[in-house]
């Protein structure tokens, strides 16, 4: 009697078990291949929505992240500029918001330097960070006492600071898987302090082109202080900062460009391709410097990967403005000035560093030495 009785409660519990992946069946048919064609197959909302990926194709696009806000706020504030000026929320983001955004900007570039980083990659760090900062402050204070605050060719001393003394992180990032290694790799840690305004702001203090307080620096040190203490001690908030920096880049741009009009842009053009010129040209200028700072086997061409100027330059003269209020007459046509001079040096810094490269190859120089790293691709492609 009880073996009858417990066939009967394992034959219970058996339907009981196929009733609930009946009911799950009916509730989640996608996940039964059974049900491909079945009554309850069909998903309950039939309308499809194609993701525009806009963010990854701006990204793609050079320059993308700050001249496609930079375009829509310089449209928007020649056209219809009360359209910044509604009040509330809008207006402290898109109109007021650059001082707000910019700290946060420091903060995530902060995040992304890495204290772990010795030995040569601490060292190529801190000479290409030194050498764009060394050369853009002797340009730009030259420049100033030759010409004066108003510079040449439109190009005031400061947006000469500013473009010269900061670099293109992800472009160098990419050079380096091609032309470099892990080494050239892990100096961004380092080279990414050029990020921002900070050095803008310690070289115009320091030559007397601006009169910079001394808590200006200060209040920019800060933010990038947090990002660099929170970074080094949580991954999680690094990961977040890099995935959060395009979003914070774009909507910092638009407030920067509220504020400037469609002739603004329209009259830098000229002169941001000129700055964008000398920007690219001084690669050659870092070349030498670099390898003439290197061990002989560790020489290659990323000297030549940081003659550009960073898309975030174009945030720099709203910084400096802030910081002295006397730059504020500059600002709008600095602004396009530096993304301008962005996009000419995107393209061009690529094809200087592979030409260093192959100049480096065919001597067989450097790495491409018979006690360098990477003699045995000179072996295998010797026509190369």
């Amino acid at each position: 009697m009880k073996d009858n009785n417990a066939n009967k409660k394992y034959t219970d519990l058996d339907e009981a078990n196929k009733e609930i992946e009946a009911l799950e069946e009916e509730l989640h048919p996608e996940e039964n291949p059974a049900n491909e064609k079945g009554a309850f197959s069909e998903p309950l909302n039939k309308t499809e929505f194609k993701d525009l990926d806009l963010l990854n194709k701006m990204k793609n696009l050079p320059g993308g992240l700050v001249i496609i806000p930079l375009v829509i706020a310089v449209i928007l504030a020649t056209f219809c500029p009360s359209v910044f000026q509604v009040g509330g929320y809008v207006t402290a983001l898109f109109y007021n918001g650059n001082s707000a955004m910019m700290g946060l900007f420091l903060i995530v570039c902060g995040s992304a330097i890495n204290i772990r980083q010795v030995g040569m990659p601490l060292y190529k760090g801190v000479t290409l960070t030194g050498m764009k900062f060394i050369l853009g402050v002797l340009l730009g204070y030259a420049v100033g006492k030759i010409c004066g605050p108003a510079g040449f060719l439109g190009l005031t001393p400061f947006v000469i600071i500013a473009a010269i003394t900061n670099s293109n992180g992800s472009l160098y990032i990419s050079l380096s898987s091609q032309f470099g290694d892990a080494t050239d790799t892990g100096a961004i840690s380092i080279l990414s302090l050029n990020d921002g305004p900070f050095f803008t702001l310690v070289a115009l203090g320091a030559t007397g082109l601006a009169n910079i307080p001394i808590m200006s620096l200060v209040a920019t040190l800060i933010p990038l202080l947090i990002g660099f203490a929170w970074g080094n001690v949580d991954g999680g908030f690094r990961k977040a900062c890099a995935a959060a920096q395009p979003i914070v880049t774009f909507f910092m741009t638009i407030s920067i460009g509220s504020k400037t009009d469609v002739k603004t842009i329209l009259t830098a053009g000229a002169s941001g391709i000129v700055l964008g010129l000398i920007s690219a040209a001084l690669a050659v200028v870092f070349f030498f410097v670099f390898n003439i700072l290197l061990p002989k086997k560790e020489r290659n061409a990323m000297g030549a990967a940081i003659g550009t100027t960073a898309l975030n330059s174009a945030m720099t003269p709203a910084a400096v403005a802030e910081a002295d209020p006397s730059m504020a007459p500059y600002t709008s046509m600095a602004t396009a000035q530096c993304a301008t001079a962005s996009i000419i040096t995107l393209f061009l810094c690529p094809f200087i560093t592979a030409a260093f490269d192959r100049f480096m190859r065919k001597g067989q120089r450097g790495v491409y030495s018979p006690t360098g790293s990477r003699h045995h691709e000179v072996l295998e492609h010797p026509a190369a």
